[in-house]
C-alpha cells in the first residue's frame, strides 16, 4: 500500500513536522542527486539545474551541490533569487555555489546531458513563465523534482506548456497529479522518497500485491464449497462475454461456474466450454422479463452472480427485475450497467452489490463524468463498490484504492468479462466484495502486463493465463 495525498497536506505535513526545514530539503535534495547518478550523471557530466524561488528550488540546489562535488559540470538556471521568507532555500544556494556550481538567470536553453526540473513544487497551479517554456521543448533527459513543472499536482491536468520527465522524484507519497490526467506521461517513473515525515490523510491508496488477497483453498474443499459463480448473460453476436466471465471465473479459483443464458444459445455455451456448465432459460435467443424467476431457480446454488456479459441491449425490464429479486451478492457488469436508468434500482438492493463500469457506463448510470471523486459517493449513498475502469483502475468502498498494474494491453474486447468473472471467484472464495473488486483488479492488471511481455494481449489468453495469478 503506497499512499497519495493531496498538495494542500503535503504543505500541513511540511508545516506541521518537527523537523528543520532544512534538514527535509537535504535529504530531498540529496535523493534527487541519487537518481540524477542512477540516470548517468557522472565525472565530467553537464548537469542543468533549473531552480525556483522556493523550496522546490531549494532541492534543487541541494542536487546541484551533491553533484557538482560529485564533478559534474552543473549550472543552475534561477527563475529568481530564493524568497527571503525560504530561508533554508537560501542556504542551500549558497551551498551549491561553494562547491562549483554556477548559477545565473534563466535563460535560452543550453547543451546539457541533464536536465533537473526544480521550478514549481505541488502547490504550483497555472502556466508556466515564457522564461521556462523553450526548455520544455529541449530534447535531453529530464528529472523533476515533486512534479514536472506546469503539471497540475492535484489532478494531472496541463493548462499549457508543462515539462515531460523521464523521472521524477517525489517525497513522502504520491499526489494525484502523478497518476490522474497527463500526469503518467509527464511523469516517467515516479520515485517515492523518504525524507522523515510522518502520516497524511490519504487522498487514495495505491494497490500493491501485498494488498490484493488470494485466499487459501482449505484441504477439505469440494467443488462447490471451493466458490461458485454463475454468470447470466448471452445474445446474439455477443455470445463470448459469458464464457470468458466463466472461464475468468474458474482460472481464479472458483470450484464451479456456470452460465445462465437463453435456452436457445445453450448448445453454443456447451459447445465452447468443457469446464464450465450451462443453464438454459426461456425459449429464445434472448432473456425476457419474464424470465427473472427461472434465471433465480437455476442460480441459487451459486453464492455469487455476475449480470451482463454478452446479455445486450434493451433488456431493462429483466435487468431491474433480477437486480430486485435475486438476494445474493452481485456483480453487475457491461449491458446490466447498460440497461439502468439511473442508481435507483441499485439502491434498492440489500445483498452486497460491486459494479464494475467503464467510463462511458459511469456517464451513463450517474449522468457524470467518469471520476474518483464522484464515484466515491456511491458506496454510502447506493450501497455499492465501485470498480471503475481505467488507468488507472479504481476501487471505491470504505476507502479509495487506485490500481495500477494493467496499462494499454487491456484496451481489447472481452478483457472486462475476464475481470467480471475473477472478482466473483475471489469474492466467492472468501474475501468481501470490496476486497474482491481489489485484488481481481490488480491480478487482472498484472496478468495482462506479464503477458504483454511476449504477446498480443486477447481475451482469450488473458483467461488462459490468469490462474497463475490465483493463489
Amino acid at each position: 500500500m503506497q499512499l497519495v495525498i493531496t498538495p494542500e497536506e503535503s504543505g500541513r505535513l511540511d508545516l506541521a513536522s518537527s523537523e528543520p526545514v532544512e534538514n527535509l530539503m537535504e535529504r530531498a535534495g540529496l535523493a534527487v542527486a541519487l537518481a540524477a547518478i542512477e540516470m548517468g550523471a557522472g565525472y565530467g557530466a553537464r548537469v542543468t539545474v533549473l531552480a525556483g524561488t522556493g523550496n522546490n528550488g531549494g532541492d534543487g540546489y541541494v542536487a546541484a551541490k551533491y553533484l557538482a562535488g560529485r564533478g559534474c559540470a552543473v549550472t543552475v538556471h534561477a527563475l529568481g533569487p530564493p524568497k527571503e521568507d525560504h530561508p533554508a532555500a537560501q542556504k542551500a544556494a549558497a551551498g551549491a555555489a561553494a562547491v562549483g556550481a554556477r548559477i545565473k538567470d534563466l535563460s535560452k536553453p543550453e547543451p546539457a546531458d541533464l536536465v533537473i526540473d526544480a521550478l514549481f513544487g505541488v502547490g504550483f497551479t497555472g502556466s508556466l513563465p515564457d522564461v521556462a517554456v523553450p526548455w520544455t521543448e529541449l530534447e535531453v533527459p529530464v528529472l523533476a523534482v515533486d512534479v514536472p513543472s506546469g503539471l497540475d499536482a492535484a489532478t494531472g491536468d496541463v493548462p499549457g506548456k508543462a515539462f515531460t520527465a523521464n523521472r521524477t522524484v517525489t517525497f513522502h507519497a504520491f499526489k494525484p497529479g502523478h497518476l490522474l490526467g497527463e500526469g503518467p506521461e509527464r511523469c516517467g517513473t515516479v520515485t517515492v522518497a523518504d525524507i522523515g515525515l510522518r502520516g497524511g490523510k490519504a487522498a487514495m491508496l495505491v494497490c500493491d500485491a501485498v494488498d490484493a488477497a488470494r485466499p487459501p483453498r482449505p484441504r477439505t474443499s469440494h467443488k462447490w464449497s471451493a466458490g461458485s459463480v454463475a454468470v447470466v448473460g448471452g445474445s446474439p453476436g455477443i455470445t463470448g462475454a459469458p464464457m470468458l466471465a466463466a472461464r475468468g471465473a474458474l482460472a481464479m479459483g472458483a470450484g464451479s461456474a456456470a452460465v445462465v443464458c437463453p435456452r436457445a444459445l445453450q448448445p453454443t455455451y456447451a459447445a465452447l466450454s468443457d469446464e464450465a456448465m450451462t443453464r438454459g432459460v426461456g425459449s429464445g435467443s434472448r432473456f425476457t422479463g419474464d424470465d427473472v424467476d427461472a434465471v433465480i431457480e437455476q442460480s441459487r446454488r451459486f453464492d455469487v452472480m455476475v449480470l451482463g456479459p454478452g446479455l445486450g441491449l434493451g433488456q431493462d425490464r429483466f435487468v431491474e427485475g433480477l437486480l430486485s429479486e435475486w438476494d445474493g451478492p452481485m456483480v453487475v457488469d457491461a449491458d446490466a450497467l447498460n440497461a439502468l436508468q439511473g442508481t435507483e434500482v441499485l439502491s434498492a438492493r440489500t445483498a452486497p452489490t460491486v459494479i464494475t463500469p467503464h467510463a462511458g457506463e459511469f456517464r451513463r448510470l450517474t449522468g457524470q463524468e467518469a471520476d474518483y471523486r464522484v464515484a466515491a459517493v456511491l458506496p454510502e449513498e447506493v450501497g455499492v463498490v465501485v470498480l471503475l475502469k481505467g488507468n488507472p483502475t479504481f476501487v471505491l468502498g470504505t476507502q479509495v484504492w487506485a490500481i495500477r498494474s494493467g496499462g494499454p494491453e487491456l484496451a481489447t474486447i472481452g478483457t472486462g468479462d475476464v475481470l467480471a468473472g475473477m472478482v466473483a471467484a475471489l469474492w466467492a472464495r472468501g474475501l468481501s466484495g470490496e476486497a474482491a473488486a481489489r485484488s481481481g483488479a490488480y491480478w487482472h492488471g498484472r496478468a495482462a502486463a506479464d503477458l504483454a511481455t511476449h504477446m498480443t494481449v486477447t481475451a482469450g489468453l488473458l483467461a488462459n493465463v490468469v490462474g497463475q495469478y490465483a493463489w
